[in-house]
């Protein structure tokens, strides 16, 4: 006799929340006087500091599937894609809110994989899950509010760009739109996670001289039009210059994919796109290496022509 796999119907929403609860733990009391459990979280904000705040979803079918992704991959990369929103903004992270939406015929095996894969990524960059909510939905999504605090007048932002500023990347660009592309090819599993720049984006906010910064969600020509948008200024972009991970050409060559393409406009890296001031005294490779404890790349400029030369135009975002 085959045993029924136990649903989130058999528990019921005050037992899943219990469920979260004691896998969550509590939260830091000097910061969170009140945390999971009551109506609403309590913050404790310091003097001289600002909050930042960013939601995001990761919806079923749209962000991830089922047999693609393990539940704890998809609890874990939720958190991370709005943590880099604050490593963007220069900010460190104090908490976050979840707010799940699952079939009720969903296993608890599963929803045990979001809470665990989530709370791993959580303990990792020091954002405890203070709050959030639960809800039956026909399909699962995860909608995630993190927030953090920066020095005041100290967040990174979108705007300030110049004539002359340099462009830069962290890390490497196009591995994670090849694994994603390698794991529907092959029909095996993605477990690639991005990693948060938090401490690049908190090195970068203490600097002075950073024009302008963006995480690339949706690929760098898709987020470096947003940089630009509204400025009437254009940016030159060096194709060689682009950092693309070991074996990357060989592997795209493999599957029959265009390399420049993929580079340009995968999306899901993650990783910070930022303008320094032209002659900034930190605009050695080298030295930014050291002090954002990242590989950076330098990749191009700001010019006084709209539009973007060196790169395949954007497309649209992934997710829509």
């Amino acid at each position: 006799m085959t045993r029924r796999r136990r649903t989130l119907a058999d528990l019921g929403e005050t037992a899943l929340i219990r469920r979260i609860a004691r896998r969550a733990g509590v939260p830091p009391k000097r910061t969170w006087p009140l945390g999971i459990g009551d109506d609403a979280a309590i913050l404790r904000t310091r003097r001289g500091e600002e909050l930042v705040l960013s939601s995001d979803v990761q919806v079923e079918g749209v962000h991830f599937r089922f047999g693609r992704e393990t539940p704890r991959t998809i609890g874990r990369r939720a958190l991370v894609v709005n943590l880099s929103d604050l490593a963007a903004m220069g900010a460190e992270p104090v908490g976050a809110l979840l707010s799940l939406c699952v079939p009720a015929t969903l296993p608890v095996a599963t929803f045990d994989g979001f809470i665990d894969g989530f709370l791993t990524e959580a303990r990792l960059h020091g954002c405890p899950l203070v709050g959030g909510n639960l809800s039956r939905a026909k399909d699962s999504s995860l909608t995630v509010t993190v927030v953090g605090r920066c020095p005041r007048g100290r967040a990174l932002r979108r705007s300030g760009l110049r004539v002359g500023d340099s462009l830069y990347v962290t890390g490497v660009l196009g591995a994670a739109a090849l694994a994603r592309l390698r794991a529907d090819r092959h029909g095996s599993r993605l477990t690639r996670v991005p990693r948060p720049r938090l401490e690049a984006g908190r090195a970068l906010a203490k600097m002075g001289g950073v024009r302008a910064c963006i995480d690339l969600s949706d690929g760098l020509a898709s987020d470096l039009a947003r940089l630009l948008a509204g400025t009437r200024l254009g940016a030159e972009i060096d194709p060689g210059a682009l950092p693309a991970p070991r074996g990357f050409r060989r592997a795209c060559r493999e599957l029959g994919l265009d390399p420049a393409t993929l580079l340009a406009g995968g999306g899901e890296d993650y990783e910070l796109l930022f303008a320094l001031a032209s002659h900034h005294p930190d605009a050695g490779i080298e030295g930014l290496a050291e002090r954002l404890g990242v590989r950076v790349s330098r990749i191009g400029e700001i010019v006084d022509r709209v539009g973007i030369r060196g790169l395949p135009p954007a497309g649209p975002a992934h997710h829509f």
